[in-house]
């Protein structure tokens, strides 16, 4: 059985993972989303940058002939050749497995080897800013098989990271020793019956191919991962005591907890009303929710405010405002699109006059990207503070308000799961922010208006649900608590 550097990567990633890609049903994966295809091309974009400065050799070799590649390698090694692209290299390992490596270079330096006065450092090309530990480990698992080719155990190697101007060096006496204990981890994964448990992480598992298959599972398991809350180290801690269900998490008294490792009087308190909430399928109040008088209440004007920003160009090509006036009884969205990255400053500016139109109206947004962004482009466009100092002050965040007071029985407190909850839905069924950033990306290579029209909807449609958000926390605190005054 092959083991390579990709299935390790993702096996510190999700042990379950790997073991669904080599035992699972590939009819179960989901084609893979504009997203994750723009990292691929974002990849494969850094890839080629770096490369066309070298002259390098590759194998040759017919797709998939691993024997044949590493053989060609190895006669490229030989041979003594500066930089060998993507250069494959096998070895046996406990006589059942063997281990493909593929580093993105093979980089020629000083020293011996069985070649001569010369041998070979493993260096990848990494899109990510910073030496993660799963970029160290896989450069460790290419070392740890090219010392078997070269006879000569390195000490080093390298990653190239997006914008470094220098190769960042790996200690391999470092990372050697906990590489192979992933490595014996991976292999007791792959050679079970079973596939690991599911552990449903938002943020790691929704670019994964395998998240609604796992999902599904989960949701019929009812885990407790899918309540907002329960982190791997609380879920661990849950299990010690025997909580594995809903009903039992429900029905635990906070001070059960309160003690554990990954939680305090707080976390427990509201954990509990968390699985509460969604056991009993109705909102509850959180015991230490805001005092009435710092809820959000409603204006005679409202603005609410969202971003779309192409994170890789640090640009803000859309700043979303919808002016709502509850007297007059009308409602307008403001799009300031920069068709252009050098149009940031014109929409800025646009923002600003919008907003200081209604300088009583309080600024809804969901999150604190709005805020955080607002201050940046006051800093980078100069804006005086005089004048940035009391547009912020407007500002009232949707999320924190709502998180702090009350528990909703759903399963993630983003905006589009509270807002579809609460039966609001989005023109586009599929829009989600990443895909804001793939669609305006290719609205800058092919010009496609239709690109941004649906970008502009999908805004408004942002704008509009935490307006449906910030109208049901309101009428939810009226009916439990009577009228809010200010």
């Amino acid at each position: 059985m092959l083991i390579n550097a990709q299935l390790l990567l993702q096996f510190q990633r999700c042990e379950r993972r790997p073991f669904l890609d080599v035992h699972g049903d590939y009819l179960q994966r989901e084609i893979p989303n504009e997203l994750v295809l723009k990292v691929q091309q974002d990849k494969i974009a850094h890839h080629q940058r770096i490369v066309k400065k070298l002259s390098y050799y590759e194998p040759d070799y017919l797709s998939r002939d691993w024997e044949a590649g590493a053989a060609s390698t190895l006669e490229l090694m030989q041979q003594g050749v500066s930089y060998i692209r993507r250069g494959v290299i096998l070895t046996s390992y406990r006589e059942k497995y063997t281990l493909l490596s593929r580093p993105d270079l093979l980089v020629k330096q000083p020293g011996k080897s069985r070649f001569g006065n010369w041998n070979y450092v493993p260096v990848n090309i990494e899109l990510g800013k910073r030496p993660k530990q799963e970029y160290q480990v896989v450069i460790a698992f290419h070392a740890q098989v090219l010392a078997t080719v070269q006879d000569v155990i390195l000490s080093k190697a390298g990653l190239i990271l997006r914008d470094k101007d220098k190769t960042y060096v790996v200690d391999l006496d470092k990372w050697t020793p906990q590489m192979l204990n992933i490595l014996e981890e991976y292999i007791q994964v792959i050679e079970s019956v079973e596939a690991p448990e599911i552990f449903i992480s938002r943020q790691k598992c929704s670019l994964c191919p395998w998240y609604n298959y796992c999902h599904a599972k989960a949701r019929y398991q009812e885990h407790l991962s899918l309540l907002p809350g329960v982190t791997p180290i609380r879920y661990t801690q849950l299990q010690n005591l025997a909580i594995t269900t809903l009903e039992a998490l429900a029905q635990t008294h906070p001070s059960t907890l309160e003690n554990l490792t990954g939680f305090d009087s707080n976390v427990a308190a509201k954990l509990v009303v968390q699985a509460q909430s969604v056991f009993t399928k109705q909102p509850l109040i959180l015991a230490d929710s805001f005092s009435l008088e710092y809820l959000t209440f409603t204006a005679p004007i409202e603005l609410y405010f969202d971003i779309e920003a192409q994170p890789d160009l640090n640009l803000n090509y859309l700043l979303g405002v919808l002016v709502v006036d509850r007297v007059a009884n009308t409602e307008q969205f403001y799009a300031f699109l920069a068709e252009q990255p050098e149009q940031e400053p014109l929409i800025w500016q646009q923002f600003l006059n919008l907003v200081n139109q209604y300088p009583q109206a309080p600024i809804y947004h969901f999150c604190a990207y709005e805020v955080d962004t607002v201050k940046r482009l006051g800093k980078l466009y100069r804006t005086p503070y005089a004048q940035i100092h009391p547009i912020l002050n407007r500002f009232i965040d949707i999320y924190e308000q709502l998180i702090q007071s009350v528990a909703l029985p759903i399963d993630s407190y983003a905006l589009k799961t509270i807002a579809r909850w609460l039966g609001f839905e989005w023109r586009e069924q599929q829009a989600n922010g990443a895909k804001c950033i793939y669609w305006y990306d290719k609205w800058l290579e092919t010009g496609d208006r239709t690109l941004l029209a649906i970008i502009q909807d999908y805004n408004e449609d942002d704008c509009r649900a935490t307006r449906t958000v910030k109208d049901w926390l309101v009428s939810f605190f009226e009916a439990e608590s009577g009228n809010i005054t200010l």
